[in-house]
């Protein structure tokens, strides 16, 4: 499992201690839950009406392509 180095203040290294000892979890243990319910896993809720889907103007078209062109063989 990969390794993460931080540093933090006395005070926050204290708080975090003293967090972890009163759920009984090791300091690790204990931000790595912290990390884990703090990190989205899937999109925000709103994310495509927002972003991609924000677009107030008038509709996007695209133009014709034309024919694809057809390549000459690397072998």
């Amino acid at each position: 499992m990969p390794q993460l180095h931080l540093y933090v203040n006395d005070d926050v290294a204290a708080d975090i201690k003293r967090r972890a000892n009163e759920t009984g979890m090791s300091v690790s243990r204990f931000l790595a839950l912290m990390i884990r319910e703090r990190t989205p896993t899937d999109w925000p809720e709103d994310w495509f009406d927002r972003i991609p889907g924000g677009w107030q103007g008038r509709p996007l078209v695209r133009e014709p392509q034309g024919k694809f062109e057809t390549r000459e063989s690397f072998r």
